[in-house]
C-alpha cells in the first residue's frame, strides 16, 4: 500500500465512518457475543504476502462492527463516556498523517507550544486561576500515577528516586474509599503499597470527612510513618461522590501535604459555573485531573492534569540524557519531563480543533441537557413500581435497584445488556449490587435518555 492507495481507501472509510454514525442508533448498542468467537474467525500466523485492500476491507467490515461494544451510541450510558467529536476525529487523522513523535520540542515544536495554549484555554473555560500550567497525559491513570510519584519523591525529599525504597520511612497516602482505582493502582506501582493507601471515613454524603483525615495523619505520625499526600476526588466513579474540597485541602495544608484532586469524568463540567460549587477550593490543589476525553466531547486519548507548580512533578520525574538536550535553550518545555513516557503524541491538535468547532457555550448545552435529561430519567425510573433509588443525581450520574435485592437487580441489568436497546453497567453501593446511569454522549437526545426507564419496565414485566 502506498500514499495513492491511501488517499483511495482513505475517502472509502470517510465513507464508511459517516454510515456507522448514520446508522448508530439501528445497532445493539453491545455486541452479543460470547469470548473468543472473533477470535477464532481470524488467522492463527500473519500472511507471508501481501493480501489485496479489498480483501482487508471486506474482512474488516464483515467481522469488526458486529464485535464491538458500540463506545459512540448515542444510547451508551455505562462506565464514563469515551467521545469522539468529528471534530476531534478529523484533527486525529492528520495528527495519524503527519505522526510526529513529540517527545522533546525540537521535535515537535508544534505539538508543545499549542499543548501549553491549549492547558491555558482550558485552564480558564474551568475557572482556574491563571498560575495553573499542566500537561496532556494518555489516562488519568498515568496523571494520577505521576502526582502519587511526586508525592513520594517530595516527601523523601528525592531520596527515592536516587537510593530506592528500601530502608526508607514507611510512606502513607489519604484518599476515600470513593475515589477510582487507579488511586490504588498508583499506591501499588509507586511503592506505597495497597496497605499504605489510608481509605479516610466518609460522611453520609460519602465525601471524606476532614476530621478523619486529620486524625489519621496525627495516628500515622505518632506510629511513625511518613504522610505523603492527599487524593480527593469530584465525582467519583461509583456514585460520583464529591469531596469537600476546600475543608480537606485546608487539612492537607496544615499538615504539609499536597493534594492531588481526581475530576476526570466531573471536571469537564466546570465549564458551568454553576457547577463549580462542587469543586469549591479547588484554586488550592496542587494537582487536578480531568479528561476532556470523557464528557466534553475531544476523542480518546487526552487527560489534562493541572499544575500548580510543575517543579516537583518535573524534578521527579524528568531525565534529560545528551540526546535529548536542546543545544543553546536548557529552559525549554520538554512535555516527556512532566509524564512517564518518553515518547508522546500530538494530543493537543484535536483540542485546538474541538473547542474552536464548538465553542464553549455548545459544550455548556450539552452538558446541561445531560444533566437535565438525567434527572428526569431518575424520576421516572422511582415511579416503577419495585425500584429503590440508592443514590441521587450527581450531574448525570445515579444509581437503582430493584426492591427484590442483589440477585433480581443483576438479573434485570443481564436482560437490559442483551435486549441492546440501551447499555448499562454495575456497581457495589453499600454492600449493595446497583445498577449506574451515567447520561453522557456526546450525540445523545432527550428521547434516548428516555428510553432507560421505558427499557426498564419492559424488562421488569419479563417472567423470571
Amino acid at each position: 500500500m502506498n500514499h495513492d492507495d491511501l488517499n483511495h481507501w482513505s475517502k472509502r472509510a470517510a465513507d464508511w465512518a459517516r454510515e456507522y454514525h448514520r446508522t448508530l442508533r439501528d445497532r445493539p448498542v453491545r455486541a452479543p457475543l460470547t469470548p473468543g468467537t472473533l477470535a477464532a474467525q481470524l488467522p492463527g500466523h500473519a500472511p507471508e504476502t501481501p493480501e489485496p485492500m479489498d480483501r482487508i476491507w471486506h474482512d474488516f467490515e464483515t467481522l469488526v462492527p458486529d464485535a464491538l461494544t458500540h463506545w459512540q451510541h448515542p444510547r451508551f450510558f455505562a462506565y464514563f463516556p469515551a467521545n469522539a467529536s468529528p471534530a476531534s476525529m478529523l484533527a486525529e487523522q492528520l495528527v495519524n498523517a503527519m505522526a510526529a513523535q513529540a517527545m522533546i520540542w525540537q521535535t515537535a515544536p508544534a505539538a508543545t507550544e499549542m499543548e501549553q495554549v491549549m492547558i491555558r484555554w482550558l485552564a480558564r473555560a474551568l475557572g482556574l486561576p491563571d498560575d495553573f500550567s499542566g500537561t496532556i497525559h494518555d489516562s488519568a491513570t498515568t496523571a494520577t500515577l505521576s502526582a502519587v510519584l511526586t508525592m513520594r519523591e517530595t516527601a523523601l525529599d528525592w531520596r527515592g528516586n536516587q537510593d530506592g525504597l528500601s530502608g526508607q520511612p514507611r510512606l502513607r497516602l489519604y484518599a476515600s474509599a470513593e475515589t477510582h482505582s487507579s488511586v490504588d493502582k498508583a499506591a501499588r506501582v509507586a511503592g506505597f503499597g495497597q496497605d499504605n493507601l489510608v481509605k479516610v471515613p466518609t460522611d453520609t454524603q460519602h465525601a471524606m470527612k476532614p476530621g478523619a483525615l486529620a486524625g489519621a495523619i496525627a495516628a500515622d505520625r505518632v506510629a511513625g510513618f511518613l504522610p505523603a499526600g492527599v487524593v480527593l476526588c469530584v465525582g467519583g466513579t461509583g456514585i460520583g461522590a464529591v469531596d469537600r474540597i476546600r475543608d480537606c485541602i485546608a487539612v492537607a495544608q496544615a499538615e504539609g501535604l499536597p493534594v492531588h484532586v481526581d475530576a476526570a469524568w466531573a471536571g469537564s463540567a466546570m465549564i458551568c459555573p454553576e457547577f463549580r460549587v462542587l469543586w469549591d477550593g479547588i484554586e488550592a490543589a496542587d494537582s487536578v485531573v480531568f479528561n476532556p476525553h470523557k464528557w466534553l466531547g475531544v476523542q480518546f486519548d487526552c487527560a489534562v492534569q493541572f499544575l500548580r507548580a510543575p517543579g516537583r512533578q518535573i524534578r521527579t520525574l524528568g531525565l534529560r540524557p545528551s540526546y535529548l538536550e536542546t543545544p543553546g535553550d536548557d529552559d525549554i518545555t520538554n512535555f516527556n519531563e512532566w509524564t512517564l513516557p518518553l515518547g508522546r503524541r500530538f494530543r493537543a491538535l484535536k483540542l485546538w480543533f474541538h473547542l474552536r468547532a464548538y465553542g464553549l457555550e455548545t459544550l455548556r448545552k450539552m452538558i446541561r441537557s445531560h444533566v437535565a435529561w438525567a434527572r428526569a430519567c431518575h424520576d421516572d425510573l422511582a415511579a416503577l413500581p419495585g425500584v429503590e433509588m440508592v443514590s441521587p443525581p450527581v450531574l448525570s450520574l445515579f444509581t437503582f435497584a430493584l426492591r427484590e435485592g442483589d440477585a433480581a437487580t443483576a438479573a434485570l441489568l443481564d436482560r437490559i445488556n442483551a435486549d441492546g436497546r440501551i447499555y448499562l453497567t454495575q456497581t457495589r453501593h453499600q454492600g449493595r449490587f446497583v445498577i449506574r446511569v451515567q447520561v453522557g454522549s456526546f450525540n445523545c437526545r432527550a428521547e434516548d435518555v428516555a428510553m432507560i426507564a421505558r427499557v426498564v419496565r419492559d424488562l421488569m414485566e419479563v417472567p423470571q
